[in-house]
């Protein structure tokens, strides 16, 4: 596995507003794929990317087999870019082995950097015969006429417009007006320091008001970390704010194992307050015109690492739609919000309360691990088992 190049991504010196082409909005994973999906099919593809550039941006993420069948389906290998997962270790605050989880070989977990990932689908989408326009920004949108006015440029307008562009979508402000999110009292810290020569497991160190999850990129050249703390204050809702490393490591200084040494090592760690969003209401225009997807439609919290598997679930079901319904995308677009709505829904239920299970205090925690202890004994792979029907979910095998 080599690491991320970067995506070979320019601003298109001539724009193109084509009747039959699609127009997305956004170059992340839901974008990207739903693009190459699309050129699948045969449909014209154009990418707006706000970035001048396609940086390495985020860190690692959870590919899992609902997510894996995608990008199979769509021409990729996630070996070729990222790590199978050998197992997943809960652990004790005090680094303690409460439960391994291993999970099913087929058709397989992987760890994989956010940028490495975006950058195969890039890839894929140039290979596919897709445009990838970046620096272009939308600012509004007029549902009336599908026009999308952009930065320091003439507005577009397409037969197709599909936006996936994340958490603070404007397609979404536009199909459904504002809907204010709230603060969980949760904030998260990401991060990745040099690697080390552990194993390809994803270990999960639980505390009381709060946990960190950790594991290799590419290959063991680099470490993902993600801590979570439960808290009063607030702080800001992105990616890209920057903190204090000690800060971290006072938040976590009670934790044993690997901890310690793992956040002496952070240099630059990014701060981010978790926000709940609700699922979109409306997800396409009823005319054909218009559909979202992704965190555009249904943002998520990570405590169920299915951000980036519901985007490429969705990208694959929206090309299906319309592959089955050629001359009328209204109702493809219809079709495709009836079939993926309630499953966004309910996974995103799932990781609204699974937070609460890794932060249990005494005396529930001891407890609760004891449980789970005894619970694998009894039923090995159960905690994978309560979750198949996440995991097993295969929207490649049928079309909506």
């Amino acid at each position: 596995m080599k690491p991320s190049q970067p995506a070979r991504m320019s601003q298109s010196a001539h724009p193109s507003n084509v009747s039959g082409e699609a127009l997305i909005v956004g170059a992340g994973v839901a974008g990207l794929a739903a693009g190459i999906a699309l050129r699948q099919n045969g449909t014209g593809v154009r990418v707006l990317e706000q970035a001048p550039a396609i940086r390495e941006v985020g860190a690692g993420l959870q590919i899992s087999p609902n997510g894996t069948r995608v990008l199979r389906a769509l021409g990729l290998e996630p070996a070729d870019f990222g790590t199978l997962t050998q197992a997943v270790e809960l652990r004790d605050a005090r680094g303690r082995l409460v439960t391994r989880l291993n999970p099913p070989v087929a058709p397989g977990f992987f760890l994989v950097h956010r940028a490495d990932l975006v950058d195969a689908l890039a890839g894929r989408l140039y290979a596919a015969g897709g445009v990838i326009e970046t620096g272009v920004q939308v600012t509004d949108v007029a549902l009336a006429g599908v026009e999308l006015t952009t930065s320091g440029g003439a507005p577009r307008t397409a037969a197709l417009v599909i936006g996936a562009d994340g958490l603070h979508s404007q397609l979404r402000t536009a199909l459904n007006g504002f809907a204010a999110p709230f603060f969980t009292g949760q904030v998260a810290w990401r991060a990745t320091i040099p690697g080390d020569s552990g194993p390809p497991v994803a270990q999960v160190f639980m505390g009381p008001g709060r946990h960190l999850v950790s594991y290799p990129l590419r290959g063991g050249q680099l470490r993902n970390i993600v801590a979570i703390e439960e808290r009063r204050q607030w702080a800001a809702e992105g990616w890209h704010h920057r903190d204090d490393p000690a800060a971290l490591r006072a938040a976590f200084a009670g934790f044993g194992g690997p901890v310690r040494d793992w956040l002496e090592a952070v240099q630059e760690p990014y701060l981010w307050g978790l926000f709940r969003h609700p699922v979109a209401a409306c997800w396409q225009d009823g005319r054909g015109r218009v559909a979202i997807l992704g965190d555009a439609a249904h943002p998520t919290l990570p405590f169920m690492a299915q951000g980036a598997n519901l985007a490429l679930e969705d990208a694959w079901v929206l090309a299906k739609c319309l592959e089955s319904s050629p001359s009328d995308a209204a109702t493809a677009f219809i079709r495709y919000q009836k079939f993926r709505a309630p499953r966004a829904r309910a996974v995103v239920a799932a990781a609204n309360g699974n937070a609460r299970a890794y932060h249990l205090r005494a005396p529930l925690a001891p407890l609760a691990h004891t449980l789970l202890r005894l619970g694998d004994r009894l039923s090995p792979g159960l905690a994978f088992k309560r979750y198949a029907w996440i995991h097993d979910h295969d929207v490649t095998a049928r079309l909506p």
